[in-house]
């Protein structure tokens, strides 16, 4: 029997032929996407390794941090930065002996005057002048950074070198002996990451997302190709049955086809995977691009792709034959199959349950549990689309052949209702891409709104603020500002304005905005005649001199604050020369004047406050790092799993016609218009299409309201034009490749198919 399978497979005909090509195609495609999602999620951990060793100056107590190896202690400072909008990260390092701990990629550590660049920050140095960034960092490039120290192939770092004097009593200075070997993925509730990399929280967030939102598309693309030509296969098989071919060598031929096209399917994914795998190290779901090695598969990704997707087929397959082994004679006389029950609504009905318990009890405290929580509930949501699916569809069939009033919708009606599940699956991953995206664009758009602040418009982009906050406490620290580094400021071609916020002695509070919420804070003083010429921190009242305004000299949250008109405070102008300086706001007129200002401020004070605009502060805060990260995966998320379903229902509806060409041929015959043969084909797939994805965007946007609720606390708000245009593109792309499968109808009917089939 094998040799029969392998003899029907690959010596069947043109038919057999076109069916084993169309089915490797399909499933080297959904293995490719698969292989993907694997070496990302491989990718994702290799590249927060490389983020560990910029942890080392928070790691000096660290007991699992130390070192083997007995090394002189260094100094070490971390200290952020930005030039054109992008982050830079600075170590500088002073050894304290001759065997200082030397970070990777680098020969060894630089000394005072010296310092080693990344690639991407070695460009910059090169293109920008030095009064924009090389000022910035004392003496001169002794090497290039290499590899194994970069997180990602753009990456912007610098190590600086100086002597022990001037790092030891510098905030945020540490000791190390050893550099840190620890992932930031490692170290939830560990003082061994300095906001660096993705914690284990965030890596949680990763896994989940994928196994949620891209491998269930990928799966169900690769089922789909598997079960291709399956009615004109059962047909085969019955007939074998009936002239005395035992179930089981029905089952061996079955499995030798369906394997076969999966093993070559499954080989050619592998080589589009490494074929494209430069173009997907590219992607940035993480923020970050990834080297190409990066994307790396396991003995265990291999085994479990090469070996689980031609044994998944061969399942499928068996799965698909079932009506052959119980009655080949019921199959071979097309009985209709039972309709589905109003049963399959319960799965669906119990994910939303599952989320409103959890919004009624409140979630657990620890993201493990919150995981554990949330996952199971989007993941009855899905299984619970797929089931009530064919539901849907018969009841929207029923309806239509109720309301019918020409041929094509009543012929589609009634075909859709005979077996409702068939029509369902055409278009089964386009219905649970447009739930991912309603889910994620849900989510995503509302965190937006709560957190973030505005990073496009020309005040934000082009007013830096440089808050000198301690590293250690987080509290603002107050320094003197010599008048020599004002006067510079001032003088610095492309900057309209400086306001220097002092302490105050007063006491006073100011009202300032955080997600969504307004609390009081404490306020700094600045003159009204230096905040004139700063319009983007606000504007004192008619003849006052001084104004109380926010410490850390402007509310990031607020795109302007021009309108603001802040109390006065009751100390003279003359007074707050002497006051020292909590932070600095400077106007300029664009990119290069920023790189300059930022400079200034830099060399000022390396090591106390990160001079950056306020479109770089609300873009690399902290508290929305993980919803840019967030923004970026539901993005590679939703452009991965539409073209997947749109391949999906391009096979389907293929498979549809070849399945059915005999009955559509006699129809031909009997006078039925191609044309109307066409509408009945697009109406099969148009109508459970339009009905099942009206419920699987409702449902993703209850589910994002009760993740939100119960989650952050937060309401549901609506997205932008954004969502509503990737769903009417996905819907229009989806019928688009309705319409060009329909020429292949012509092809496929006639008089000849009849006769011979």
């Amino acid at each position: 029997m094998i040799r029969l399978g392998l003899r029907l497979t690959l010596a069947g005909g043109r038919e057999a032929a076109i069916r084993l090509v169309v089915t490797a195609a399909a499933v080297a495609l959904g293995v490719m996407l698969l292989l993907a999602a694997l070496a990302g999620i491989n990718a994702v951990n290799a590249q927060n390794g490389r983020y560990a060793w910029l942890g080392s100056g928070a790691a000096f107590d660290h007991p699992r941090a130390a070192g083997t190896v007995a090394h002189d202690p260094m100094w070490w400072v971390l200290n952020p930065g930005f030039v054109g909008g992008q982050l830079l990260g600075r170590v500088d390092v002073a050894a304290t002996g001759a065997h200082p701990p030397v970070p990777p990629g680098i020969p060894r550590v630089p000394g005072p005057g010296q310092f080693y660049a990344s690639p991407a920050l070695t460009r910059l140095l090169h293109d920008h002048p030095a009064s924009e960034l090389a000022d910035r960092f004392p003496g001169h490039q002794v090497g290039t950074i290499g590899a194994a120290a970069l997180p990602s192939p753009n990456s912007l770092l610098v190590i600086v070198g100086r002597t022990p004097a001037q790092l030891a009593h510098q905030p945020g200075a540490r000791e190390v002996t050893s550099i840190q070997t620890i992932p930031p993925s490692s170290c939830n509730g560990e003082q061994c990451v300095l906001g660096v990399g993705i914690d284990a929280n965030g890596i949680d967030l990763i896994l989940s997302c994928v196994a949620a939102g891209l491998l269930f598309p990928v799966l169900i693309f690769i089922g789909t190709a598997s079960r291709l030509s399956a009615a004109r296969r059962e047909q085969r098989f019955a007939a074998m049955r009936l002239v005395g071919a035992t179930p089981r060598q029905v089952s061996v031929v079955s499995a030798i086809e369906s394997g076969v096209a999966a093993i070559l399917g499954t080989g050619g994914g592998f080589g589009l995977f490494y074929a494209l795998r430069p173009a997907i190290a590219a992607i940035s779901f993480t923020g970050a691009p990834f080297f190409t090695s990066d994307l790396s598969l396991n003995l265990a990704d291999v085994l479990a792709v090469a070996v689980g997707v031609p044994v998944a087929a061969a399942v499928a397959a068996l799965i698909a034959l079932r009506r052959v082994q119980v009655s080949p004679l019921g199959v071979t006389r097309r009985v209709t199959p039972a309709p589905p029950r109003i049963w399959r609504l319960i799965p669906l009905l119990a994910g939303l349950a599952e989320l409103a318990v959890i919004v009624g009890i409140g979630r657990p405290a620890t993201t493990g549990g919150q995981i554990r929580a949330f996952l199971p509930g989007f993941l009855l949501l899905l299984a619970g689309l797929i089931l009530a699916g064919p539901w849907l569809t018969m009841a929207g069939a029923r309806l239509m052949a109720r309301r019918a009033q020409r041929p094509a919708p009543l012929i589609a009606a009634r075909r859709l209702a005979d077996n409702p599940k068939a029509g369902f699956r055409a278009i089964s991953g386009l219905v649970v891409a447009l739930f991912v995206t309603s889910v994620t664009v849900g989510i995503i758009t509302t965190m937006a709104d709560y957190r973030t602040g505005p990073t496009a418009t020309p005040q934000v982009r082009n007013t830096v603020v440089d808050n000198f906050q301690n590293p250690s406490s987080g509290n603002p620290q107050a320094v003197p500002m010599p008048a020599a580094t004002l006067a510079r400021l001032q003088s610095t071609a492309g900057v309209q304005g400086v306001t220097l916020v002092h302490t105050n002695p007063l006491g006073t509070s100011v009202v300032v905005r955080a997600n969504g919420r307004g609390f009081m804070s404490p306020a700094g003083l600045a003159s009204c005649t230096q905040l004139a010429r700063t319009p983007v921190v606000g504007r004192c009242t008619a003849g006052a001199q001084v104004a109380s305004v926010p410490v850390q000299g402007i509310d990031g949250f607020q795109a302007s604050q021009t309108s603001t008109v802040w109390h006065t405070a009751a100390l003279p102008a003359s007074r707050l020369d002497r006051l020292p300086v909590t932070a600095v706001v400077v106007a300029t007129n664009g990119a290069g004047a920023v790189n300059r200002v930022q400079t200034v401020l830099a060399d000022f004070h390396p090591f106390l406050g990160v001079p950056e605009t306020i479109a770089e502060t609300n873009a690399y805060n902290p508290a929305n790092q993980t919803l840019i990260m967030e923004q970026q995966l539901a993005d590679v998320i939703i452009l991965a799993s539409l073209p997947i379903a749109g391949c999906a229902l391009a096979v389907s509806v293929i498979s549809g016609l070849t399945e059915r060409k005999r009955p559509f041929s006699l129809l031909r015959l009997a006078g039925t218009p191609l044309g109307v043969l066409r509408r009945v084909v697009t109406l099969e797939s148009a109508v459970p299409l339009l009905v099942v994805a009206v419920l699987s965007i409702a449902v993703g946007f209850g589910g994002a309201e009760l993740f939100l609720r119960a989650q952050l606390g937060y309401t549901l708000r609506p997205p932008g034009v954004g969502y509503y245009g990737i769903v009417v593109a996905g819907l229009v792309a989806a019928l688009a490749i309705i319409a060009a499968t329909l020429p292949l109808l012509k092809r496929v009917t006639g008089p000849e198919v009849a006769r011979n089939d």
